[in-house]
This record gives structure tokens, C-alpha cells and sequence, in this order.
């Protein structure tokens, strides 16, 4: 059984930083893709950024040079360093993995329970 597990979430002011993480577990073979999403209230879930292997593939333009989305395999672990922060980057963030395509759209098979990231002015 395949498992996502977030943490690093926290409260901050605008401009600082903070370090995702996302262990995964229940694989027998290396993850292809994986991705970072975010929830804020009131609003739909979005892409942040998605990762094939270890390289970084997409960021969403809204957080282009502030974030970075890294890997280590070894670890088991997905990454996303967030600087610069705003308000409105607070959300809750989920990590993904697994892209199949549903249909006619691409969509993520295993989701964590997500981290709260609050950012205050």
C-alpha cells in the first residue's frame, strides 16, 4: 500500500521561508512523477510543481523562482523549498504521485493528507 506522509507546514510572515517534505512509501519500483498541489479556502486546488525522476518539469507561474521542487530517491523523499513567501501562498499543501491519465485528463493516483503553510502580512 502506497503512502504520502507531508510535514514542515508552519505559520510565517511574509518574505520568509519555509521546507516542505514528503515521505512516500509502498513502492517497489522508482516514482516517475510527482507533484506538489495547494488548496487555499474557498478555492480550487492548483498545481504548484511537478517533478519526472529528480528533475524539476513545471512550476506553476505564480511561485516561478521562489520555489524548488528536489528529490531524493534514496530518502524516499519529495522536497519543495518555498522563499519569498506571501498571504498568498497560505494553503494547505498536498504532495502527489503517480500521473495516469483518467479519461482524457492527467490526474495523480496516491495524495497525502497535506501540510498547513500560513503565511501572514
Amino acid at each position: 500500500e502506497v503512502h504520502l506522509v507531508e510535514s514542515g507546514g508552519g505559520s510565517v510572515q511574509t518574505g520568509g521561508s519555509l521546507s516542505l517534505s514528503c515521505q512516500y512509501s509502498g513502492y517497489a519500483v522508482a516514482i516517475p512523477t510527482m507533484a506538489w498541489f495547494r488548496q487555499a479556502p474557498g478555492k480550487e486546488r492548483e498545481g504548484v510543481a511537478r517533478i519526472y525522476g529528480e528533475r524539476p518539469t513545471w512550476y506553476a507561474d505564480s511561485v516561478k523562482k521562489r520555489f524548488t521542487v528536489s528529490k531524493d530517491s534514496a530518502k524516499n523523499t519529495l522536497y519543495l523549498q518555498m522563499n519569498g513567501l506571501e498571504p498568498e501562498d497560505t494553503a494547505m499543501y498536498y504532495c502527489a504521485a503517480e500521473r495516469e491519465l483518467v479519461g482524457s485528463r492527467y490526474e495523480f493516483k496516491y495524495w497525502g493528507q497535506g501540510t498547513q503553510v500560513t503565511v501572514s502580512s
